[in-house]
C-alpha cells in the first residue's frame, strides 16, 4: 500500500440518522463490518397506514429531505423543520412538527428497539432495502456530471454518500464507477469497491439551496448507465476523518 499514489483525500462525511431525511455531515465517522456507526437507525412513515416515506416515487415525500437531522453526544435523534428548532424524535412533539410541515399525518419509528432512546415503547418500522455498508462518491465524478449539465447543481446532498473523495477531475470519466472490484484504503479503512451505486428519483429532488432538476438524473441515466459513486463492503472497519488519504490497495 505504501508504494500507492494517493487518488484523493477525503472531503466529506456523512451519515444519515433516518432515512430519506437530511443527512448529518461530520469531521469523522467510525466504519463498522456493516455499516457507519448511526446511519439509518430510523424511518419516516405514514401514521394512516405505516407505509415508510418514498421521496423517489410519490410527489408526497418530497419535502422529506428537507427535514434535517443529527444525534447528540448522548445518541438521541433530534429533527428540525425548516424553521423550526431542533426536537427529540421519536415523540408526540416532533411526530406533530414534520407532520404539519409535509401536510398529513406522519410518524418517525425506529428500525429496531435498540436503536430508540430509553424508555421508547412505541411502534417500530423496518428498512425499506438493504443497504451496503458504505457509499463512496468522489468530487471527479461530480466534476463529470457538472461537464455534461453545466446548469445543474451536482451536490453531493443529492446521492446521499457517506465518503465523499476530493479527486481531481478525469477527462470524459467518472472514475469510481470502474474500480469495481478494486481494493481501497481510506485512512485505516480498508474497502472493497463492489457495485455502481444506480441512481433512483431521488437524486432530481429539492433541497436546502438547490432546486427540482430531472437533468441530474437524464445525464447519468444517458451517460453512465444511471450509476453514480460505488458502494463498497468493509474489509477492515476503522474511523475515519476529514483529509484521510485514499489509495489502492
Amino acid at each position: 500500500m505504501a508504494g500507492q499514489a494517493v487518488l484523493g483525500t477525503v472531503g466529506q462525511l456523512w451519515r444519515y440518522p433516518a432515512s430519506s431525511l437530511a443527512g448529518e455531515r461530520l469531521d469523522a465517522i467510525s466504519v463498522g463490518t456493516s455499516t457507519v456507526d448511526g446511519d439509518r437507525l430510523f424511518g419516516l412513515v405514514d401514521a394512516s397506514d405505516g407505509e415508510i416515506a418514498r421521496p423517489d416515487r410519490e410527489p408526497k415525500w418530497h419535502k422529506v429531505p428537507l427535514i434535517r437531522t443529527r444525534f447528540t453526544a448522548e445518541r438521541q435523534l433530534e429533527v428540525a423543520v425548516p424553521g423550526g428548532g431542533w426536537l427529540p424524535a421519536p415523540g408526540p412533539e416532533s411526530d406533530r412538527a414534520v407532520s404539519a410541515f409535509v401536510g398529513f399525518e406522519v410518524s418517525i419509528r425506529p428500525f429496531g428497539r435498540e436503536n430508540a432512546a430509553p424508555g421508547y415503547a412505541g411502534p417500530l418500522t423496518a428498512a425499506r432495502y438493504n443497504k451496503a455498508p458504505i457509499h463512496l462518491l468522489t468530487t471527479a465524478s461530480l466534476a463529470r456530471l457538472k461537464a455534461l449539465h453545466p446548469e445543474g447543481v451536482p451536490d453531493p446532498r443529492r446521492f446521499r454518500p457517506n465518503i465523499v473523495v476530493d479527486m481531481e477531475p478525469v477527462e470524459d470519466s467518472f472514475p469510481e464507477t470502474e474500480w469495481i472490484g478494486r481494493k481501497l484504503a481510506v485512512g485505516d479503512l480498508l474497502l472493497t469497491v463492489s457495485e455502481p451505486c444506480r441512481r433512483c428519483g431521488f437524486t432530481i429532488i429539492a433541497q436546502d439551496g438547490f432546486d427540482t432538476d430531472p437533468g441530474i438524473l437524464r445525464n447519468l441515466v444517458r451517460h453512465n448507465a444511471h450509476n453514480l459513486g460505488v458502494y463498497c463492503t468493509v474489509d477492515r472497519p476503522a474511523r475515519i476523518e476529514v483529509g484521510a488519504p485514499m489509495r489502492f490497495v
